[in-house]
Parts: structure tokens; C-alpha cells; sequence
């Protein structure tokens, strides 16, 4: 299979047993999501302290969630979906975020969850059989996305050395993923060309965060024995006990052990789903997943953890809610194992382990600013190659399915958006504008005034 063109038709027809897998875990993350144990969206996250602790109510967490997760899901999980045949986060957690916290009571926070999981799998392929047998194929187009998408990715690590280090640090970073890419393509062809860049790029990165840190901490040691501030530390740690901000981590992360083994059934249950091969965690996993390339979408999959590990362990420490992927560890996980009896064991193991580490892990996070900075600017960085890449790819969208005309309708949303200031999230705006452009051009075609191109 190519390795940058889908099939033409992308399935979303899922196996009963997958379909009612996918049901019940919509209804656990909702009822989890009501629980404030956890929710996908991070910007949700730090509201949940309120809530937990009472100084908001239900129906205004829930006007933050939706406020927060509208464009995402309409915008970019919905289309990720149609246009690969897969399933995303966006698209299952971010609306059971929603539902979860907008339930008045426990039972029906999983009911509606599952409500949500119902319309995904058993609506989603309907529209996606409809919209294939339009005359103007916008799904088939959005398939054009894949390329730029996976490959722009590949730079996500240059950017971030390029912001932390320098220019010097992130053109050599540059001009070696460059070179491991062509080495790549020309050597192992049936394997994603950015799989050794990117891993090559993540390693430089921690790699000049560490030796930062680790000169940093040699340098401040040095400067206190010179000073001969060496007996200091018994000091600092017992103003440390009295930190405010040490005894709100520390509920925190006890709030969460309490829950354990419901975190536990949690991990399981998105580790089969990525074992299942019908889930992609990214935008570039998505199509790898949809392509068979299992391994590869576990590299890319896994290099996002560190762009997400400290920020999530940091706000779910400070508000006691957690994520519903976790550390997103599981999503590698998951697309590596053998079987879903497998899948369930280590997910349910990899949940307790980041549950029962989450103190450790700000505390680790604590002394190495640099490796906390990094994370800042790989998300930073995922974030900018993602938007171009997505919108490049809307673009190509376009003009498969309409040459001039079609580029001009998504080009003029996506800029009508940024002038009306994103009501529509960047990310999300290029798709959303391929599929009213779609739409729009079927209209045309009604119309009797648009011609589709013939492919």
C-alpha cells in the first residue's frame, strides 16, 4: 500500500463487537468525566479544581468544556474520522467530557456517554456512505490531507530546538532529519520516511534539555559551596512542607489513588481500543493506522508523550482530575499488541503505574526546568506544523475536488474565520471549511452551475 495515498474508500463499518466496545467505553469515560476524576480536553482541566471543590457549578464547568471542545470535535475530529476511516479522541472523549459533566446524576452521565458512542459508530459510516455517493466526493478529496500531515510532522522536533536552543542547534537538527529521511525513502521504502528523523530529533532534544539542566545544577552547587550555603537544603525542604502548593499536589494525587482501580478499568479499556486498529491518538496517526503501519503510528504516537507528560501530570495535580488517555502511553501500547486480553493487562497496569507516579513524576519535573521547558515547546511545535500541514492539506482537498472554485470557498473560510477571530479553532477551521465547501459545490452542482473535475 502507499505509504502517502489512502484507498479510495475509507470504512467506518466496525465489527458488532467493536461497535459495542467503543459504546461502553464512551459510557465509562462519561461517567468518569462526571465523577471529575478526569477529562480529555486539557484546557478543561485546570476548571476542574472549581468544580471539585464546589466553587462551580455543573452547568458552568460544562459551558467551559464545550466552549473549550466544540471546534475540535465538528472541526477536526469529525472530518479525521470521514477522511480516514478511523477513530480519534476528539471525536469519542472530548463529547463524553461534555455529557459527563453535564449530567445531573450518575446514571446518566454513562448513558449518555454510551448515547454518544452509539451515534459515532452506527451514524458516522451512514454519512460516510452518503457523502462518497455525492457527486462532488469531498470525503474521498480530504484523503489529501494524509501527505503533508504525516510528513510536515516529521519537523515538530527541529521547531522545538530551534525555540529552546537556537538557530545553530535546530539547522543541524534540520539537516539531519532531512538526511535520515532521504536515507529512509531510499533504503527501507515500505517504512514511514519520518520515523528515524523524528526519533532522531526527540532524542536531540532531551538530550540538550538534560545536559542543560545537569550543567545548571553543577554550577549552582559550585556557586553554594563557594558561598557556603551548603547545610541550606535542611531549611528550604521545611518551608517546602508548608507550600500551599505542595498540599494541594499531595490531595491531588490522593484524590486519584483513591480511585485506582476505576483508573485501572479506564487504561484497559483505551488500550484495547488502540489494539483494536480502528483508533488513531494524533492527526498523523490516523492515517498510519488507516494504512496498516501499526509500528509506525506507535513511534509517532510515543515521541507526543513527551510533548504531554509533564503538562498533564502538572494540571492533574493541581486540579485532581486526571487525563482520560492518561500520559497517552497506552495509545503506542496498544497498537503493538497482540490481542485485546493482552491490551487490557498492560493498560490497566500502565494506568496504576502513571497514577501511583504522578507525585513523583512533579517532583522530577520540579528539578529539571529545562526537560519541563522542552515539553512546552514540543507541544508548542506539534501545534504549528500540525496547522500548517492541515491547512496545506485542506487546500490539496480543494482543489481535488474543485480546482479554482473550491480552493477559493475553503481559502475564503478559513480566512473569513481568522478575521472574525476563530470562533472556529485554526486547527480545526481548514477542515471544517472542506467539508461546507463539499457541501456547497453539491449544492452548485444541483444548481446546474458547477461541473465536478474528473479525476
Amino acid at each position: 500500500m502507499s505509504t502517502t495515498v489512502l484507498a479510495a474508500s475509507t470504512s467506518l463499518d466496525f465489527s458488532l463487537t467493536q461497535k459495542l466496545f467503543v459504546i461502553a467505553l464512551c459510557a465509562l469515560t462519561a461517567f468518569i468525566a462526571h465523577m471529575a476524576l478526569a477529562v480529555f480536553n486539557d484546557g478543561v482541566r485546570p476548571f476542574m479544581l472549581d468544580f471539585i471543590q464546589g466553587r462551580s457549578k455543573r452547568t458552568a464547568t460544562t459551558a467551559v468544556s464545550f466552549g473549550l471542545s466544540a471546534g475540535f470535535i465538528f472541526g477536526l475530529g469529525a472530518p479525521m474520522a470521514l477522511s480516514s476511516g478511523v477513530l480519534n479522541p476528539w471525536l469519542l472523549f472530548l463529547p463524553t467530557d461534555i455529557l459527563g459533566i453535564l449530567a445531573p446524576r450518575k446514571w446518566l452521565a454513562p448513558l449518555l456517554g454510551g448515547a454518544w458512542g452509539a451515534v459515532v459508530v452506527f451514524g458516522l459510516n451512514g454519512a460516510n456512505d452518503v457523502a462518497h455517493d455525492l457527486p462532488v466526493d469531498f470525503l474521498t478529496a480530504m484523503q489529501q490531507m494524509s501527505t503533508p500531515i504525516l510528513f510536515l510532522f516529521t519537523l515538530f522536533p527541529v521547531l522545538a530546538i530551534t525555540k529552546q536552543f537556537g538557530r545553530l542547534r535546530g539547522g543541524l537538527a534540520a539537516v539531519l532529519e532531512l538526511a535520515l529521511v532521504i536515507m529512509t525513502m531510499k533504503l527501507w521504502p515500505n517504512v514511514f520516511a519520518g520515523s528515524l528523523a523524528m526519533a532522531a530529533g526527540v532524542l536531540l532534544l532531551i538530550g540538550f534539555a538534560v545536559r542543560k539542566d545537569l550543567l545548571q545544577r553543577t554550577a549552582d552547587r559550585a556557586a553554594a559551596r563557594a558561598a557556603g550555603e551548603e547545610t541550606s537544603g535542611t531549611g528550604q525542604r521545611a518551608v517546602a512542607g508548608d507550600d500551599p502548593m505542595a498540599s494541594l499536589f499531595s490531595a491531588s494525587a490522593l484524590r486519584l489513588r483513591r480511585y485506582l482501580p476505576l483508573f485501572m478499568v479506564l487504561g484497559a479499556g483505551v488500550c484495547v481500543l488502540a489494539q483494536m486498529h480502528i483508533f488513531g491518538g494524533g492527526e498523523a496517526t490516523s492515517f498510519l493506522i488507516a494504512k496498516g503501519q501499526y509500528s509506525e503510528a506507535a513511534q509517532v504516537d510515543f515521541y507526543r508523550v513527551f510533548g504531554f507528560i509533564p503538562l498533564i501530570a502538572t494540571t492533574a495535580l493541581a486540579s485532581g482530575a486526571y487525563g482520560i488517555a492518561g500520559f497517552t502511553l497506552v495509545y503506542p501500547i496498544g497498537y503493538l499488541l497482540p490481542n485485546p486480553i493482552l491490551a487490557a493487562v498492560v493498560g490497566a497496569v500502565v494506568f496504576a503505574l502513571e497514577v501511583l507516579a504522578l507525585s513523583s513524576i512533579g517532583k522530577v519535573l520540579g528539578k529539571l526546568p529545562s526537560v519541563r521547558d522542552s515539553s512546552e515547546h514540543l507541544r508548542s511545535a506539534i501545534t504549528d506544523t500540525l496547522q500548517l500541514a492541515i491547512l496545506f492539506g485542506s487546500l490539496l482537498a480543494a482543489n481535488v475536488m474543485g480546482g479554482g472554485l473550491a480552493i477559493l470557498i475553503v481559502g475564503g473560510l478559513y480566512l473569513l474565520n481568522e478575521a472574525m477571530g476563530r470562533p472556529v479553532v485554526r486547527m480545526a477551521a481548514a477542515p471544517a471549511a472542506v467539508i461546507v465547501g463539499g457541501v456547497l459545490l453539491n449544492l452548485l452542482y444541483w444548481l446546474d452551475l458547477f461541473t465536478p473535475l474528473k479525476g
